[in-house]
């Protein structure tokens, strides 16, 4: 495992993030298994939110964390302000009420880094700016970020702290693969992939902001379990949100060059997926949701994969060669 570093977050941040949608006390031997392993890989990282599961998720992550005795070793990052009910909750308020009850859910004293889940582009980032640092000076967060925020409204938001002597936003969590997500799967989500997004890119990369990149995997595209004369196979919720949001032929065009590469190398095709979001030259972190220790090795073992400026072009059809130009 490879680690980072987040400003207010005095812990190593491992490279792989596991999500804990998956994780429930209806089965919570096997959901505290499944924890147990990720973490003796190395992977100290979690990802939860207020509305995972309605609460369950945190509550079960909690008591995994409390019956471990792991508080002081993982980095647990949790989600708020996401709509409910057809109400947009992107105020203080209710930034403020999912916070509490995250906390008691997880039965902790502070979150490492707290993300706001959703973004209101009506609401100005002042108000929001503010109550993040009543917060964290409170000590009940460390740091704080965007999920689904554009650049523009975190720069909006930097600027703001910047000249009220104010901490900053210090992480975003946007889609980024190499898959390009064409359809949002959930309203209000971002991504930061394709090249419209080049200059939010571009701007995390000179900030030097945490990217915790969700789907890093493309939703299960670099499973091989989709292809393209199969995809009227597919019926469950998570698999037809693949084959709408990524099931594209640019993106199986992704595909074949990362089972091209995949063979030569020795490598999976996920270990190729994951070694071209890492090797972006940005803070980055992927959030992936490993079934089983065996798959965390598996996945930890793009972080070895040095891929060149050439490859990366090439996996993303920028390039029609993997030879650098001399």
């Amino acid at each position: 495992m490879q680690y980072g570093k987040v400003p207010g977050i005095d812990k190593r941040v491992s490279r792989l993030v596991q999500g804990t949608v998956m994780v429930n006390a209806r089965d919570q031997e096997k959901s505290f298994a499944l924890l147990d392993a990720v973490f003796d890989e190395g992977c100290t990282t979690f990802d939860t939110a207020h509305v995972y599961g309605s609460g369950d998720c945190e509550r079960t992550l909690g008591k995994w964390v409390g019956e471990r005795g792991l508080r002081d070793k993982v980095v647990i990052i949790t989600k708020g302000a996401h709509p409910m009910e057809g109400r947009v909750r992107v105020t203080p308020s209710d930034i403020t009420s999912d916070l509490h009850e995250s906390l008691g859910r997880l039965q902790m004293d502070y979150i490492d880094l707290y993300l706001l889940h959703r973004d209101d582009e009506s609401v100005p980032v002042g108000p929001l700016v503010e109550v993040l640092n009543e917060h964290r000076k409170a000590g009940k967060i460390h740091a704080f970020g965007g999920s689904n925020w554009s650049h523009e409204r975190i720069r909006q938001a930097n600027e703001y702290a910047d000249s009220h002597g104010l901490v900053a936003f210090a992480a975003t969590s946007p889609n980024f693969s190499l898959a390009e997500q064409v359809k949002a799967p959930w309203e209000g989500c971002l991504t930061i992939g394709g090249p419209e997004a080049g200059a939010a890119r571009a701007w995390y990369e000179a900030q030097g902001i945490a990217v915790f990149a969700w789907s890093s995997l493309g939703g299960g595209f670099f499973s091989c379990r989709f292809t393209r004369d199969n995809l009227d196979m597919f019926a469950s919720r998570a698999d037809r949100m693949c084959v709408e949001c990524y099931c594209t032929e640019e993106n199986f065009q992704r595909l074949d060059r990362c089972l091209e590469f995949a063979a030569e190398r020795g490598l999976t095709v996920a270990q190729v997926a994951l070694a071209w979001v890492l090797g972006q030259p940005l803070n980055v972190f992927a959030l992936v949701g490993c079934a089983s220790g065996e798959q965390c090795r598996e996945n930890a073992r793009a972080l070895e994969v040095r891929l060149t400026d050439a490859e990366l072009a090439w996996l993303d059809l920028r390039n029609n060669s993997r030879e650098e130009e001399r």
